[in-house]
């Protein structure tokens, strides 16, 4: 693999609040310990971490609650998601000031976006921020992909330092890839977490899955794998992380299978399954299911 800052396993972690939706500050620093611990990265106010609904001020506590729990061990991703770009350049440079190593931005959503309004987003967004740019492509949720042609674009700006694509197209992660591969100023991180493996043996720098919030150092294994040529061991460990992830994925929309994973992370005492607003807890016996399964 190429030698690049951004490389390895982000996890998008989870945003563990209380009851009364109220940021549970010592679960994140339990969380942070405990990815730091299996060599893996957070990545905060992600899709996983419920990042839309997180208020600014509980955004900046989660950032600077994590930057001091990691001690300078790991790099902290922090997610930046909203329609408004004034609030967005403010919550930019308050997480880099707070000591965010890297600010990872969804499109705007709300309006149907051309191809030279999200280059010029993404640009301007990259112009206007202090801290390193990562463009964060999920269809699933803005609705929007960011074509190859502007990724190749943006890859050029010098504060544009690579991609998470969650898209799950083969034939785009390979030209994705195709763009990095070379180059050590901008890197691949694949978000779609059944192909960690295959993103890697391509070429990809990175892999973020959610699963790894639950077992994180089971992708660390396999990133290390995949980087030392051993695809048997990373092949082996992608198929038991997808069994993993079956259990809190399957039959759920996106959202129940957050505090479903949020359950399973309550049994190594990371955090509680409670969910911010328009989310909710699964039922009790819903909940009994998923551990019954472990």
């Amino acid at each position: 693999m190429k030698n690049c800052k951004y490389r390895g396993v982000v996890v998008p972690m989870v945003t563990p609040v209380t009851e009364d939706g109220m940021l549970d500050v010592p679960a994140i620093e339990r969380i942070i310990e405990f990815f730091a611990q299996n060599n893996v990265a957070p990545l905060l106010m992600g899709t996983t971490g419920e990042g839309n609904s997180v208020s600014a001020s509980d955004g900046l506590l989660m950032v600077e609650t994590a930057v001091k729990a990691s001690k300078g061990r790991i790099l902290i991703y922090a997610g930046l998601t909203g329609n408004c770009f004034a609030e967005q350049l403010r919550q930019a440079e308050a997480y880099t000031k707070a000591g965010a190593d890297v600010i990872v931005a969804t499109l705007p959503s709300y309006y149907a976006l051309t191809d030279e309004q999200m280059y010029g987003y993404y640009k301007t967004l990259a112009n206007s921020i202090t801290g390193p740019l990562m463009l964060y492509n999920i269809l699933a949720t803005t609705h929007m992909t960011i074509p190859v042609e502007v990724v190749k674009r943006l890859a050029d700006h010098p504060n544009i330092v690579g991609l998470k694509d969650s898209e799950r197209d083969l034939e785009r992660m390979q030209q994705c890839i195709a763009i990095s591969r070379d180059r050590e100023d901008f890197a691949y991180f694949c978000g779609w977490a059944a192909q960690s493996a295959y993103s890697l043996s391509i070429g990809g720098d990175g892999i973020v899955p959610s699963t790894g919030n639950y077992v994180p150092e089971m992708f660390n294994d396999l990133y290390r794998a995949a980087s030392d040529g051993d695809m048997t061991t990373a092949n082996r460990l992608q198929d038991e992380t997808n069994e993993i992830a079956k259990i809190y994925q399957a039959g759920r929309t996106l959202g129940q299978s957050l505090t479903a994973l949020k359950v399973m992370m309550q049994t190594k005492g990371l955090c509680e399954p409670w969910m911010l607003m328009p989310l909710t807890r699964l039922s009790a016996e819903e909940e009994q299911s998923i551990k019954s399964r472990l």
